[in-house]
C-alpha cells in the first residue's frame, strides 16, 4: 500500500468532505481515504499497481474542488 496526501481548496463543510471521500473511495485500488476539513487535505491509502495520484486529483477536480500543488 502507498499513501498520498493531497491538499484541497474549496471545501467548506462536512458535505464537501463527504463528496471528496466518496469520489476517492470509488476509484479501483483505493483502500481508504481520510478527508479533513480542518487540514484541507485528503490522505489516501492505495495500491500503486491499480491506480495513481493523478486519478485522485482528476476525481477531486471533477467533484468541483481545487487541488493545491
Amino acid at each position: 500500500m502507498q499513501t498520498e496526501i493531497i491538499k484541497i481548496k474549496g471545501m467548506t463543510c462536512m458535505g464537501c468532505v463527504n463528496s471528496v471521500k466518496n469520489v476517492l473511495e470509488k476509484i479501483p485500488g483505493v483502500n481508504g481515504a481520510d478527508v479533513s476539513l480542518e487540514q484541507k487535505q485528503a490522505v489516501i491509502q492505495y495500491d500503486a499497481v491499480t491506480t495513481s495520484p493523478n486519478q485522485f486529483k482528476d476525481a477531486i477536480k471533477e467533484a468541483g474542488f481545487e487541488v493545491v500543488n
